[in-house]
């Protein structure tokens, strides 16, 4: 299995910032506590608040299939489906 890194972004739509960064900082500690999780930090952009990102490592892309289905981030989707303008995430593997 070769890790993996992923890049996640979520932008909140204007008023629902600090409901969403609530919901995200909810989702750090079980998600650190999956089998699997090498990194998972939470950060906010400096310059447009709304955007949040997750910089994330993972053993492999099977442990990253297993979180995406796990009960909290099955759980977070519904909760922030309304507070959500835009979500992007990136798998990506390390070069150098």
């Amino acid at each position: 299995m070769s890790e993996i890194a992923v890049v996640a972004i979520s932008v909140a739509k204007p008023g629902y910032e600090e409901r969403l960064r609530e919901a995200l900082e909810g989702i750090v500690g079980p998600t650190r506590n999956e089998q699997g999780a090498l990194q998972y930090d939470l950060h906010r952009d400096l310059q447009e608040p709304r955007r949040f990102v997750f910089f994330e490592r993972w053993t492999s892309q099977e442990a990253l299939a297993a979180h995406a289905k796990s009960a909290h981030i099955t759980a977070y989707k519904q909760a922030v489906a309304d507070w959500v303008e835009h979500a992007e995430i990136r798998v990506v593997s390390k070069i150098l």
